[in-house]
């Protein structure tokens, strides 16, 4: 049985170790690798040109829940198993997420300026209307965290029939039914992979049928959120204010007018730090290396047609 696993673009002992302890043992990277653990998201040109000069693997482990970086190369290789780790991370991102709701619904960006008094403001989470769009671990997390809050929390997901631990307080409805559910919730949160079908979702029309007291809350891309109609709707009032942990470029240069909004907050892509991300993806390698050495299914498989 073959238990050798290339690590690539360089070893990083967490991940060597999980690796071993599944069972496998990491090696450098050639023509005959048929196992390959990637772990550099901000390089999918090389991982290309190393399938491209490669046509022994069989599978490839990615090193994030989004994987949209890689979509051409994914679509271009179907003898390829690929398997992201989606749902690893689901817990940090979605206590992010609730932290930017809470700030935003106690304007702390407001109060964190402040030089005086100022005014008495607060939105409670409390049996209060939140929309998630994007049904994954992200949305599953946030439906689970939220009960102690009654927090009637609606998913809009692609697939609405598929298996989804609903709790007493939520509901899933299908993408089709966003523009009905958008107008009836105060907390808004994306954390939806990024595909062409989501890209700029958020664009001057879906935030004009947003509540003007409403918030924003991106977890999911930046690419997510078209940034000149979010600065719009920030500016007029069209929305109450937003957060965001994800924007396009990143890190966002200074100077750009989304520093200058008092009502919207930026997190620098910290909603899982890589400290985080070491220690919950080395539980993924452990989970794919003994399901690939077992010839078990892979947890986390990228479905191409769907792009995550």
């Amino acid at each position: 049985m073959l238990r050798e696993i290339a690590l690539e673009p360089k070893k990083i002992d967490d991940y060597v170790l999980a690796i071993s302890q599944a069972g496998g043992t990491v090696t450098d990277f050639d023509s005959n690798s048929k196992a390959l653990v990637w772990t550099d998201y901000s390089r999918p040109d090389l991982l290309e040109a190393l399938l491209d000069g490669n046509h022994s693997l069989t599978w490839v482990q990615l090193p994030f829940a989004g994987v949209d970086a890689f979509s051409r190369i994914i679509i271009k290789h179907p003898g390829v198993v690929f398997t992201s780790a989606k749902r690893s991370y689901s817990e940090p991102v979605a206590e992010h997420a609730l932290m930017l709701c809470m700030a935003l619904g106690r304007i702390l960006p407001e109060r964190i300026r402040a030089t005086s008094w100022g005014r008495k403001h607060a939105e409670s989470l409390f049996d209060e209307d939140l929309l998630v769009v994007g049904g994954g671990g992200i949305a599953q997390k946030l439906v689970e965290i939220l009960v102690p809050f009654r927090t009637r929390v609606t998913v809009v997901r692609k697939r609405p029939s598929e298996e989804f631990a609903n709790s007493e307080f939520s509901k899933v409805v299908s993408l089709n039914s966003l523009d009905s559910e958008i107008p009836k919730a105060k907390f808004v949160i994306a954390a939806c992979a990024l595909t062409e079908e989501t890209r700029f979702l958020f664009d001057e029309r879906l935030f004009s049928l947003m509540r003007n007291d409403s918030y924003l809350v991106n977890v999911a891309r930046g690419e997510v959120v078209n940034q000149d109609a979010l600065i719009k709707a920030l500016q007029s009032g069209q929305i109450a204010g937003a957060a965001t942990d994800v924007t396009y470029p990143e890190p966002l240069p200074d100077g750009h007018e989304m520093w200058k909004l008092d009502n919207l907050i930026i997190t620098p892509h910290s909603a899982d730090t890589p400290q985080i991300v070491k220690r919950l993806f080395s539980i993924r390698l452990r989970d794919n290396v003994a399901a690939y050495l077992g010839n078990q299914p892979f947890v986390g498989v990228v479905d191409s047609k769907l792009g995550y």
